[in-house]
């Protein structure tokens, strides 16, 4: 609590307050290098697919890496991975996540559940303690990276990550559609008012290719990023088109064989490995 305040500061975050409060540690078996979130105003926009792409492309070249999926109620992460297996307890009475063919850790609601159909069924606070605990009791290893796909909007969740968990930044995922609405603009103020970098914005599903003419279409509406860019003083990294068969590849598990298929998402590594 604030010395200023006469209230919980936990129930706040804002301006001095979120300074106050402590984040988070990971347990013995753990360091992370990088925490990298990413964040959309609402969901629909691709914020799963642009985590499993960023991550894929971040091991391929060698890193280590985790996604620490952090939308509980709404897990999807394991299904671009094809991963099915439940996450168990070690010795240390810490959670063992879940590995990909190339060795990406995984944490996911959906790992801990009986049936992967069940519903999660929480009130905002259990939901927020399980992402907390995603961080700090999973044996995480010795990571470059840890990626967490954050439940959309401004949600209690996101409140919670970004009070308690050391974010090194966090990467904007919209749609050309969403850049027109206010919703994205909520989250980029949300981080700015929690004083968390923001690396920069992602436009994903920013125009199909033709199969034929490798021809741009602009399905959702020319693109606004550039000039979105320049009005919030955001730095734009990629724009995403629609590829039919990255789309097959997603649906089917095998997030891990997208990355030759968007060398879009090259500089946006770049931009994370310096």
């Amino acid at each position: 609590m604030s010395e200023s305040c006469t209230h919980n500061c936990e129930s706040c975050g804002v301006g001095d307050c979120h300074d106050r409060i402590e984040k988070v540690k990971p347990n013995s078996e753990t360091e992370i290098k990088k925490t990298i979130a990413i964040v959309s105003g609402k969901g629909g926009v691709g914020k799963t697919f642009v985590t499993s792409l960023i991550a894929a492309k971040l091991a391929k070249d060698g890193n280590k890496v985790g996604i620490l999926d952090g939308d509980i109620v709404g897990p999807s992460i394991p299904s671009c991975f094809n991963i099915h297996q439940s996450a168990y307890g070690n010795e240390q009475k810490h959670i063992v996540p879940a590995s990909t063919k190339s060795g990406i850790k995984i944490i996911s609601s959906n790992l801990l559940l009986e049936h992967e159909e069940d519903p999660i069924i929480w009130r905002g606070g259990l939901v927020s303690s399980l992402l907390k605990q995603f961080y700090t009791d999973v044996a995480w290893g010795e990571l470059e990276y840890l990626l967490i796909d954050m439940p959309p909007g401004t949600s209690d969740v996101t409140l919670t990550a970004f009070q308690s968990i050391p974010l090194d930044g966090i990467i904007i995922v919209t749609s050309p559609q969403d850049l027109v609405s206010l919703i994205v603009k909520k989250a980029i103020n949300m981080a700015k008012m929690m004083n968390i970098p923001i690396l920069g914005v992602i436009e994903n599903m920013s125009y199909v290719l033709c199969p034929k003419c490798d021809e741009h279409i602009e399905i959702y509406g020319k693109s606004r990023l550039d000039e979105f860019a320049k009005e919030t003083g955001l730095t734009p990294l990629a724009k995403l088109p629609i590829r039919q068969e990255v789309v097959k590849l997603i649906d089917g598990g095998d997030a891990e064989k997208i990355v030759d298929l968007m060398p879009e998402i090259n500089e946006v590594v770049k931009l994370l490995e310096k």
